[in-house]
């Protein structure tokens, strides 16, 4: 394969520059450097009548379905926070291949575009106002989204302080019919596997 022509667009130093390449079999894509393969290099392969090995010739397709998943992964950013694996589910669903999708995920977790601790935040802020669940059940509920564990976490310590996660200890007692007197030990415990602070334990205890 013979590339025709190359127009070059966007700060190519900063590997985010878009390559626009014609093939000699008539194909006209774009592609952005950043996901072209690591052992080929778009300033050698992209240039007008360079004669392409059917490899170098993958490798710039690949770097093309790349930036094609990535502009609906940008779209899928701007309407709403998108956790690492939700996206690629995404992608992969609008028929993009695992392996750009992990691509380009990568790339805009990279970039900051995707965080799975401030998406797991922002899930735990809508979550907590508007449903009655504990600690335990939050983390369960991220981890199901692909959140990992210690992420979940620090996203849950970062949501409950001490007003929040009283407010939802009280809020998770009324729901169950749950009333603690000082005989409750089988209620103290599981209010303790729901993932409840000692702290607000304590402060429940002391009336």
């Amino acid at each position: 394969m013979r590339v025709v022509s190359v127009k070059l667009s966007g700060n190519l130093k900063a590997a985010e520059g878009v390559y626009r390449i014609e093939f000699s079999d008539g194909s006209l894509f774009s592609l952005k450097s950043v996901y072209v393969p690591s052992d080929y290099y778009p300033e050698v392969l992209c240039v007008a009548d360079k004669i392409l090995s059917s490899q170098e010739e993958e490798a710039l397709r690949f770097a093309a379905s790349c930036l094609r998943a990535e502009k609906q992964a940008l779209g899928l950013v701007a309407r709403a926070e998108q956790s690492s694996r939700g996206l690629s589910c995404k992608l992969v669903q609008r028929g993009h291949t695992t392996s750009c999708v992990q691509r380009v995920v990568s790339h805009l977790i990279e970039q900051g575009m995707v965080n799975d601790h401030r998406y797991a935040q922002l899930w735990l802020q809508a979550r907590i106002a508007r449903k009655l669940e504990s600690p335990r059940y939050l983390i369960t509920a991220l981890r199901c989204r692909g959140i990992e564990r210690n992420i979940a976490q620090e996203a849950l310590n970062g949501v409950l302080d001490f007003d929040t996660e009283w407010a939802l200890l009280n809020r998770y007692l009324a729901r169950n019919h749950l009333v603690i007197d000082g005989s409750d030990t089988n209620i103290r415990q599981k209010l303790k596997y729901e993932g409840f602070s000692a702290q607000v334990l304590e402060a429940l205890e002391e009336g």
